[in-house]
């Protein structure tokens, strides 16, 4: 508790930060006069050319930042663990039957993984298009299903190719979307949650795929694997498609008023530009010569080489360990667990401390032991101890490479081209993290496991540059505007005692990396 207190830096004031600040200003100001209702300048101009402005009660922000978190993080976070069952679940149905049916071999198995990703880096432009097309007819299940009716090897491929194209714009895309509901350094943590359902959706995949496999209906129980964890994600398809809201002002479980706070926290993340709509193609470009996001990028293809390998090739690498195949299924559990609860409390202290890169040194180090373990070691104990360690640091890291990002950059474009850029080079991992578990290398996977723990080291020492980076540019930037402490203290407060925060989130006076 006292090493991250020392850590702890002031996050971006909010408007409830705001009247905490002054209540206990040495300034004198009258709070109780200034700061009952806070007023936000909309974009400046009205469509009449009227000055608009919104007054934002701080208890009615909380309640607003509440409700958003009631209502959006649950259901991204339901539909990635449902995608995310539908695209590893291949893991569980190769030790069920799929291997024999198909004809798969070693080289075959790794091909329907490949596959997979190489349409998802051909259509990950598709990040930005949250941006462009409203979020909530973004959800599908149909292609994930279809793989239960898969006959051979080149229909399951055919598959896999549509499944990539499909989930490229989803996943990678809601923490996108996420950033426009919540300010920087409420960012991460929602992130995290939504994040954490991969991992979660890794710990019961095991026992669902054994409780739906160990009957024996007359269709083959991979197929039925398919199938029975296909269809949940149609069903929440129209779910989705009526509840997602676009954009915080036009969720419709908000009140005129909530949607009025709601804006009036876009307006201090970006000014007053249209959220939804179209790109800022400058920004775009911006956004293509930072150094930032390519550090992210090569950090992000790191962490995804172990990142894909280990769901798909984790059942196998347990049986291999002497494990039946009913106790490899059920082993694979409390890693994942783990690394659930890793993952949220990793992204809940980043955003608490703003030490996201110190978080993924740690993270990346923890999870590069793992893998050192389970290539150096003979005995099975200490090889599954090597399992938590690996789970519980690749997957965190994942979810906190995400909101370092967004974190960042400024405008929602520079926001949006960031995320593409991230999951281009980065998703360019997983081509190398499915072909490295060749059956060949069994039981011990030694050349699979060296790779992944040399890149989780890799990572960190990413990580040590980016933040090295940042900690350089903040200095330019407080030489420029004077330290960011003093400098929120003289502008949150314009000459009438109202808070000045347009924009402040996209590069204004008081803007400084997350470190």
């Amino acid at each position: 508790m006292g090493f991250f207190s020392k850590l702890q830096h002031d996050p971006p004031p909010t408007t409830t930060d705001y009247v905490e600040r002054l209540e206990e200003s040495p300034l004198g100001i009258d709070v109780e006069k200034n700061v009952k209702e806070v007023q936000l300048d909309d974009a400046g101009k009205n469509r009449a050319g009227q000055s608009q402005q919104h007054h934002v009660d701080p208890e009615a922000e909380r309640r607003v930042v509440r409700r958003l978190d009631w209502r959006v993080p649950p259901l991204v976070g339901a539909m990635y663990l449902l995608s995310f069952l539908d695209r590893s679940n291949i893991g569980n149905a190769r030790i069920a039957g799929m291997t024999k049916d198909l004809g798969l071999t070693s080289q075959r198995y790794s091909w329907l993984l490949t596959i997979f990703y190489i349409t998802y880096i051909l259509f990950e432009f598709l990040v930005i298009m949250w941006k462009i097309v409203p979020a909530h007819i973004w959800a599908t299940g149909l292609i994930a299903t279809l793989q239960a009716s898969a006959t051979s090897w080149q229909g399951e491929m055919a598959c896999r190719f549509f499944l990539g194209a499909t989930e490229a714009g989803f996943g990678p895309g809601i923490p996108y979307l996420l950033s426009f509901f919540y300010l920087r350094h409420e960012l991460g943590f929602r992130i995290g949650i939504f994040l954490s359902a991969a991992p979660l959706a890794s710990t019961f995949a095991g026992a669902l795929a054994y409780g739906i496999t160990s009957g024996h209906s007359s269709l083959a129980n991979w197929r039925l694997l398919f199938l029975v964890e296909g269809l949940p994600t149609i069903l929440l398809a129209p779910v989705v498609f009526f509840f997602l809201p676009d954009s915080p002002d036009k969720a419709k479980f908000l009140n005129e008023k909530e949607k009025i706070i709601a804006k009036a926290r876009g307006v201090r993340q970006v000014g007053g530009e249209e959220r939804v709509g179209g790109l800022d193609w400058k920004d775009v470009g911006r956004a293509l010569l930072d150094a930032k996001c390519w550090f992210t990028a090569l950090m992000y293809f790191s962490c995804n080489v172990s990142f894909s390998s280990l769901p798909v090739f984790l059942p196998t690498i347990l049986t291999e360990m002497g494990f039946s195949a009913i106790d490899s299924q059920g082993l694979t559990a409390p890693p994942y667990f783990l690394s659930f609860l890793i993952t949220i409390l990793s992204t809940w202290i980043a955003d608490r401390t703003q030490q996201r890169g110190l978080m993924l040194i740690c993270l990346s180090i923890i999870g590069g032991i793992g893998y050192v373990l389970l290539a150096t070691s003979t005995s099975t104990a200490v090889r599954y101890f090597g399992v938590y360690l690996a789970a519980g640091g690749v997957f965190p890291c994942i979810g906190n490479i995400l909101p370092w990002v967004l974190n960042n950059q400024g405008s929602d474009t520079r926001r949006g081209t960031g995320m593409v850029i991230l999951n281009v080079i980065g998703q360019c991992g997983p081509l190398l993290g499915t072909n490295i578990f060749p059956t060949t290398d069994g039981p011990r996977y030694i050349k699979g496991q060296s790779i992944c723990a040399a890149f989780m080291f890799f990572n960190a020492f990413l990580a040590l540059g980016l933040r090295t980076l940042l900690v350089w540019e903040n200095k330019k930037l407080d030489e420029k505007y004077g330290p960011r402490v003093e400098r929120v203290r003289s502008s949150t407060v314009d000459a009438g005692g109202k808070e000045s925060v347009v924009a402040e989130e996209n590069y204004g006076p008081t803007y400084r990396y997350i470190l």
